[in-house]
């Protein structure tokens, strides 16, 4: 259950930047008595959360929206919370999205990524830090460790939408570093400064993500050990290549719950995940609070803004000729991208 009801100290800020929202997201119903449906501002930074982080609690509740887009709606309510700038008093932005819906209701295969990311990116989103319960590959990563990954091993079975550019566009979109260097920096950086509060962080890690909704086999753990795989978990892709597509910043922070079924421990099971996932969860939410907390700084303003990333679609989607794109492909992503592709 989504509860945001106190208001703490997570101060964002970048309501001074240049970027335009394109378009307001409007609401149909209304969620909750007395809560906006509707928010004007540009939001540039977004909180996915996943298993054990399903809300952001601490923050004031401006507003609930939920968005349609060309890839339907996303899987939950986006709710906007805010707090004020320590500098200015400001109110500043954050979206939050539960990936598997309010009551963790949807699978892993079932997430709709596309729909996601575009629905935050038209809010005017270029950064995201998305949360993921894994399972540890390595004796070093312990359960309840952190993990900053920077590498991914895709192991998900193609049953997923994975990219924008389909029906009539093709584009192809570097991935050679799947997450982004950058806030990967400020994310080690956040979690290192927490290290006497008991979080423990591990700087790198290659992700395997795999397709579930069941656990690894023993054969299948012991081979992605073999592969020098860190963790292992069901939602880093295509979660990560859209964000990229998107031309947003994208980084994981990942939260070692298990040993997976490699380890001569007890074998890994829900009842094991969600036991570590509650022991752990206020270092996690301060773990994510103190990387929104630095995300807010001045100084991170291009970073936040993702300019580093900014018009490559545009090109990458140049590749097939304007004669030979289809009309609804081109709608769609022009929804994304207003003017790159007309």
């Amino acid at each position: 259950m989504l509860t945001l009801t106190r208001a703490v100290r997570f101060p964002t800020r970048l309501q001074s930047t240049p970027f335009k929202l394109t378009r307001s997201i409007t609401i149909p119903n209304r969620r909750m008595a007395g809560v906006p449906t509707t928010f004007a501002d540009p939001v540039h930074i977004a909180v996915i959360g996943g298993t054990g982080l399903q809300s952001l609690p601490n923050f004031t509740l401006a507003a609930v929206l939920t968005p349609t887009t060309p890839w339907g709606a996303p899987s939950s309510p986006i709710s906007i919370l805010q707090h004020p700038s320590p500098s200015t008093g400001a109110p500043i932005p954050i979206a939050f999205l539960s990936r598997h819906g309010l009551h963790h209701e949807i699978a892993p295969h079932e997430v709709p990524n596309r729909a996601n990311i575009a629905a935050l990116r038209a809010l005017g989103v270029r950064t995201i830090i998305a949360f993921s319960a894994v399972g540890s590959l390595q004796e070093e990563i312990r359960p309840r460790d952190f993990v900053v990954p920077d590498q991914i091993i895709d192991r998900t079975k193609g049953i997923r939408p994975f990219t924008f550019f389909e029906g009539g566009i093709v584009g192809h979109v570097g991935f050679g570093d799947p997450f982004d260097e950058g806030l990967a920096k400020i994310v080690r950086r956040c979690g290192h400064s927490l290290e006497g509060e008991g979080v423990r962080l591990h700087d790198k890690g290659t992700v395997i993500c795999m397709e579930g909704p069941q656990f690894s086999t023993r054969a299948e753990s012991n081979l992605y050990r073999a592969w020098d795989g860190s963790v292992i978990n069901m939602s880093a892709l295509p979660e990560a290549k859209l964000a990229r597509e998107a031309e947003v910043g994208y980084q994981m922070i990942c939260m070692a719950t298990d040993y997976d079924c490699w380890h001569d421990s007890e074998d890994v099971n829900v009842e094991m995940v969600m036991g570590h996932m509650k022991a752990n969860s206020e270092n996690a939410r301060r773990f994510v609070g103190a990387v929104l907390d630095e995300l807010s700084k001045e100084e991170h303003g291009e970073q936040v803004l993702a300019m580093h990333l900014e018009g490559q679609t545009k090109w990458a989607g140049g590749i097939t000729h304007k004669d030979g794109r289809k009309k609804e492909a081109v709608e769609k992503l022009n929804w994304l991208f207003p003017g790159y592709f007309d």
